[in-house]
């Protein structure tokens, strides 16, 4: 299998394309490492893959708090001694708001989740894989991460931070083996993707009309190319924002 016996690190793996991510590591025969602050689902999910017949655990995560994300990669060193991958997908979305109207907290809560996070885990597998010679990382960015997102300014800034941080990383690293890329989804059917419209049909039929393919993404859709994009099916691939997205941003 693709991924048989190697060990992937998902934060946000709890819901949504998180889940989605794990389950098709697992399919593909990973040892799967789950990590979200949603204790009663991530755990959920983890036993679901274990009667199954997969290797998996879950560690209740808070990625904006560096000790806890430490005690994560401490597990999975201790364990098994080697990270294949680490897919830092967990993040967090604000309110619909011009920029002038975004709150000192709102700021800050989605930076620490959607930035620095992303930052502690890839500073933490970064050296872990450069010591072993290879490895993955795959950052969840967004299509706000690669274009504007009108009224979503705070959002859009953690998310270009995350494209950048990708591209830097991916320059440095490849010459020890180790390819960092992203994926930038447009609106996926996901809990978080279809809040603050689903309640409003005007505003989804607009949305949905804007992509290319007159539809929304599914988690799978986006799991499937995390997936690709992590196997040596794409082993020269290195420093890429994926756009997942219809075709909104072509």
């Amino acid at each position: 299998m693709k991924f048989k016996d190697q060990v992937a690190i998902i934060t946000g793996a709890s819901a949504g394309i998180g889940k989605a991510t794990a389950e098709e590591f697992a399919v593909h025969g990973a040892i799967v490492i789950l990590a979200d602050r949603n204790e009663a689902a991530g755990q959920a999910l983890a036993e679901k893959l274990v009667a199954q017949g997969v290797t998996a655990t879950f560690h209740a995560t808070d990625v904006s708090n560096l000790a806890s994300f430490e005690a994560l990669f401490e597990f999975c060193m201790n364990t098994y001694q080697r990270l294949d991958h680490l897919i830092n997908n967990a993040g967090i979305a604000n309110d619909f708001s011009f920029f002038e109207s975004i709150s000192d907290d709102d700021w800050h809560k989605i930076i620490a989740v959607n930035q620095t996070g992303v930052f502690y885990g890839m500073r933490a597998a970064l050296k872990i894989m450069r010591g072993q010679g290879f490895g993955s990382i795959i950052n969840t960015a967004s299509a706000a991460g690669i274009g504007a997102a009108p009224r979503m300014g705070a959002y859009a800034a953690s998310k270009h931070a995350v494209v950048g941080m990708t591209k830097t990383a991916a320059h440095e690293y490849g010459k020890f083996n180790v390819r960092i890329n992203a994926v930038c989804p447009s609106i996926i059917e996901t809990d978080m993707g279809m809040s603050g419209i689903e309640d409003d049909p005007k505003v989804y039929k607009m949305m949905e009309m804007a992509v290319p393919m007159k539809r929304f993404g599914k988690a799978s859709e986006v799991a499937k190319t995390i997936c690709w994009l992590s196997s040596e099916e794409a082993s020269y691939l290195n420093g890429v924002a994926l756009s997942v997205d219809g075709g909104l941003k072509a």
